[in-house]
């Protein structure tokens, strides 16, 4: 008989179950009580009575892991100092789309060399979660693909579906059944129709096909998230973090019934993918949220040091807390920027 079936398919490995691997890499009930407590904060900043703006800074993706550490531990310090004026959430990206092929992440490929070992990768994306949790940091990540956050969710504060993901019926069914609250970017063109919709479909019961803790396939059925909101990165036609996008950004919100909570990413087309135009576009979203209570906060792409290196190349020719995907600013400036937005804040707090 003619084969019909896997003609592409060159290799199969078996991934651990998801309750396997939360088994295998435990997390405190400590850590767990921290995940709680952060995603209520974040909650309360996105949709409630907390002023404080919602910053969420780290580097565009995870390669490094002693780089990631040493980060880590410098924005834990920061947070603590700021945290009456900002909560500080660290970006631990491991999964990066890409617009045709390239590097997919620490999760699908942790070795950086093609060999796309997938549960090793899973491994050291929970592990590194941990450890960044037990720092005190609040997590933020994007989820990219449906069956990942069976693993490392319950280890994420926050996350993001990105711009060229937010129009996919996947990615919004699997929204409406996280459990943190969730950003969607406009959309590539940025056009914010895709982000609204986006926003009520995952607030709203969905049933899709998905696996369960034990990697068993089913039929999954949520209640909705209620807790997702837009996130403004600009797109093909410029930037839209500007007082005047903001508030026809609030205005459609309002228009569809949807709470007027806006993030604004320092990054991608709002800084025309230059890193160093990043403080200035967030110096200027400090400013709008003095008088805009629709602004709730900004992502940042930060890094140990400035910029992006080509990949691939050589692992031991790389550069130490270089990004390998999108270019970041490095870690004085992005320290210098935040103390500078908290006296900046210090309006809003003191009235």
């Amino acid at each position: 008989m003619k084969k019909v079936t896997d003609i592409n398919i060159s290799s199969k490995t078996l991934l651990p179950s998801p309750l396997a691997l939360c088994e295998e890499i435990e997390k405190t009930e400590a850590a767990g009580k921290f995940v709680a407590e952060s995603r209520e904060a974040i909650n309360k900043i996105i949709f409630g009575d907390d002023r404080r703006l919602l910053i969420v800074v780290g580097p565009c993706s995870i390669h490094d892991l002693e780089a990631g550490r040493e980060y880590a531990h410098k924005l834990a310090v920061l947070a603590e100092e700021v945290k009456d004026r900002m909560l500080l959430v660290m970006r631990v990206y491991f999964e990066k789309p890409r617009t045709t092929v390239g590097w997919k992440g620490l999760i699908m490929d942790p070795n950086l060399d093609g060999t796309s070992d997938i549960p090793e990768g899973l491994r050291i994306a929970r592990r590194f979660l941990k450890e960044v949790i037990d720092l005190g940091m609040p997590t933020a990540t994007e989820l990219l693909d449906p069956i990942t956050p069976q693993y490392i969710a319950d280890l994420v504060c926050w996350s993001a579906i990105g711009a060229r993901t937010t129009e996919s019926q996947t990615h919004r069914q699997m929204a409406s059944g996280l459990s943190m609250p969730l950003g969607f970017k406009n959309g590539t063109d940025g056009g914010l129709t895709v982000a609204l919709n986006a926003i009520k479909a995952a607030s709203q019961p969905q049933t899709f096909l998905g696996i369960d803790n034990e990697g068993k396939a089913n039929a999954l059925t949520t209640n909705g998230n209620p807790n997702c909101h837009i996130v403004l990165r600009g797109g093909s036609k410029g930037p839209n973090y500007s007082a005047e996008d903001v508030k026809e950004t609030s205005d459609q919100l309002k228009a569809a019934k949807l709470t007027p909570a806006i993030m604004t990413d320092c990054s991608h087309a709002n800084s025309a993918k230059d890193p160093a135009r990043q403080p200035a576009v967030f110096k200027e979203l400090i400013q709008q949220s003095l008088t805009d209570p629709s602004i709730i906060g900004a992502m940042v792409e930060s890094n140990i040091n400035h910029g992006a290196q080509s990949f691939p190349q050589p692992i031991e020719d790389l550069q130490y807390g270089v990004s390998i995907t999108d270019g970041c600013i490095d870690w004085d400036t992005t320290e210098a920027m935040i103390k500078q937005a908290y006296q900046a804040l210090a309006p809003t707090f003191e009235a």
